[in-house]
């Protein structure tokens, strides 16, 4: 493998696309991640996954805090320039690094800048595409191995790879199909890019979404959205940033980590607990009935309902 490949990322979906290029055999000589940042409990620094796999792999590290030569941050971006420079890569693999690429990155390389991005473009563009799209209801998303410029994920589109969300799809479950497919895919487009190359295809003018970052906002539970919307939303913001609601005679709001819809209708007011049992808390939507399957009090553990009730007691 003759390409020269710095690479670009910071979590774990970035963190298996690293792997997978240096298994297959291609030089990462430098790898660009984003700073440490305080998480957990202990709010302790962590060095991100990507990081963690660079040193692994004995690779050299940069994580400025931009990449914009204006001043702000000279030292920074200076440094990574110098460094860039001295390399002179093929191509730089970017995927899920979280800081916006200048120009002079994207010129950069021979071969450019090219992005792993976690949806089918041009649906979903932006910065939650895997959760977006199992809210929105969509029957497949993929990876788009896409040449990047200098618009939000407008570059031409070098290999596209779909795959089916299930019923069963999460956020959580859905982001790891897709980090597995995206470091296949990157690795199946370094090699077409080294030897017969890849046709760069631009995106399509119809059918554009953005798919805008997740607000906390978004994750208490609105009973007047019917309730396959509403379970929809419990499995796309399943880990991460998780949904809640209020239930009678409990003051602290709790999490719900898995609902379903259920075939039935309802003429009582959105909000109202119908029923209680081990199956599961049934209530009343804007369309239909949601079941609670399984629930988390503040401080407490992941409960299945028939566990979640078991000394509460409904008020009327």
């Amino acid at each position: 493998m003759t390409l020269k490949v710095v690479f670009a990322g910071t979590p774990e979906f970035a963190q298996l696309a690293l792997q997978a290029i240096l298994t297959a055999g291609y030089t990462v000589p430098f790898v660009l991640t984003q700073p440490e940042r305080p998480s957990g409990r202990g709010m302790k620094l962590r060095p991100s996954p990507v990081k963690q796999a660079a040193v692994e792999a004995g690779i050299p590290v940069a994580q400025p805090l931009s990449l914009r030569l204006d001043g702000k941050h000279p030292n920074d971006a200076a440094a990574v320039q110098q460094q860039l420079q001295a390399i002179q890569p093929d191509i730089m693999v970017v995927a899920a690094y979280g800081l916006i690429l200048p120009q002079w990155v994207l010129d950069l390389p021979r071969l450019g800048c090219v992005n792993i991005h976690a949806s089918l473009l041009p649906r979903w563009r932006g910065a939650a595409p895997i959760q977006r799209a199992i809210d929105a209801g969509d029957a497949e998303t993929g990876i788009t191995i896409m040449q990047m410029d200098a618009g939000l994920d407008t570059g031409d589109m070098l290999a596209v790879h779909t795959l089916a969300i299930t019923a069963d799809h999460t956020g959580g479950s859905l982001h790891d199909d897709l980090a597995q497919l995206g470091a296949q895919a990157i690795v199946h487009a370094l090699n077409k890019l080294e030897t017969t190359g890849l046709a760069a295809v631009p995106q399509p003018s119809q059918g554009v979404t953005y798919a805008e970052k997740l607000h906390k906002s978004e994750s208490a539970l609105d009973f007047n959205l019917p309730a396959s919307q509403l379970a929809r939303r419990v499995r796309a913001f399943n880990p991460v940033p998780s949904c809640t609601m209020l239930l009678p005679g409990l003051e602290q709001p709790v999490k719900v980590w898995q609902a379903q819809a259920l075939d039935q209708p309802s003429t009582a007011v959105p909000g109202t607990v119908l029923a209680v049992s081990v199956d599961g808390i049934d209530v009343a939507t804007g369309k239909g009935v949601l079941r609670l399957l399984e629930l988390q009090r503040a401080g407490s553990r992941r409960q299945p309902v028939a566990t979640f009730i078991q000394g509460w007691q409904l008020p009327a």
